[in-house]
């Protein structure tokens, strides 16, 4: 099978034939119809993210698939079955083995493309604002980076909680994608952030998957009590947290790492999981994919993540 693999952290990622995987105990196989770019593959691929394995490897953190074998004890879900899975890596490739446990059928509502980027993106957005931040309806939410992959769905959950949502990405079409989304205030990130969020308010919540000057100036347009939830670093600066300021206004700030919950709580996730499902259903949640590129263009594919010429998902369709 074909599959898009990191052979060495000195050099770009290729194309390589391999073995198609065979399902061990408590695994699926699947036949891969597409794959869901995340930041973390960037990373990845560099050997710089903190759950990088050994080359060789295929990138690919989340996939939508249909079960085609199942390993031994595995029952459900069933041969023939449309499914969802974060995996963490072997979603660039015609086919993949992933554990059983994770996978979530795939509602006929969401198209292949939906389904293989909505798990990490919507699931990040949804536990970080009720089990961390514990968005309030009512309470202003600040969403930097609002129109990527992350930061979009922060604003559509973020609406759905019934929060006011402030917006801050980059250029205006950008912006026009976050207004799409609900925000309901959109600021230019070339702009005195700090001063217009003041102006609108203050934050009581910042999502912030950007770091750098942004969180800086987010920081000083918290509110007493705020809660600032560090998602990423996008910027590439992890910047440094002036304690003095937490004090003075009894600032939280959160880190938080949605896969890290496989390792300790699963069932948070799956929990989260269902009822970003049930919103889909009823019409509350609308993914975005702007970019869905065949297999054999996957380094094309990074390089919109990279350049920042997406919004929402970035989609390989296998």
């Amino acid at each position: 099978m074909r599959a898009f693999q990191v052979k060495s952290f000195e050099t770009k990622a290729e194309m390589a034939e391999i073995d198609a995987p065979s399902p061990a105990e408590g695994e699926v196989a699947l036949r891969i119809h597409a794959c869901g770019l995340n930041f973390a593959d960037l990373l990845m691929a560099k050997g710089t993210y903190q759950d990088t394995p050994p080359p060789p490897f295929t990138l690919g953190l989340e996939v939508c698939g249909t079960v085609t074998a199942l390993g031994a004890d595995v029952t459900d879900p069933a041969i023939g079955t449309r499914v969802a899975v974060f995996g963490g890596r072997g979603g660039l490739a015609e086919t993949g083995v992933f554990p059983a446990a994770l996978c979530r059928a795939v509602p006929a509502t969401m198209s292949d493309e939906q389904a293989a980027g909505f798990q990490v993106a919507y699931g990040t957005s949804h536990l970080a604002l009720t089990r961390r931040a514990h968005l309030q309806a009512g309470e202003t939410l600040l969403v930097l980076g609002a129109a990527g992959g992350v930061g979009l769905t922060a604003v559509e959950v973020g609406k759905a909680m019934g929060a006011t949502v402030i917006a801050v990405a980059r250029g205006a079409d950008k912006l026009a994608v976050a207004r799409a989304a609900g925000a309901d205030h959109c600021i230019d990130a070339s702009a005195d952030i700090k001063a217009e969020v003041k102006a609108l308010g203050g934050a009581d919540v910042v999502y912030d998957p950007v770091g750098g000057d942004l969180f800086k100036a987010a920081l000083g347009a918290c509110n007493r009590e705020a809660r600032v939830i560090v998602i990423g670093f996008a910027s590439g600066d992890v910047p440094q947290i002036p304690a003095n300021i937490l004090l003075v206004k009894n600032i939280t700030v959160i880190g938080f790492y949605w896969g890290g919950y496989l390792a300790f709580n699963a069932a948070a996730l799956t929990d989260s999981m269902a009822e970003l499902m049930h919103w889909h259903a009823e019409g509350r949640l609308h993914p975005h994919v702007s970019h869905a590129l065949p297999l054999d263009r996957a380094q094309d594919a990074l390089d919109l993540l990279e350049s920042r010429k997406s919004t929402g998902k970035v989609v390989v369709t296998i």
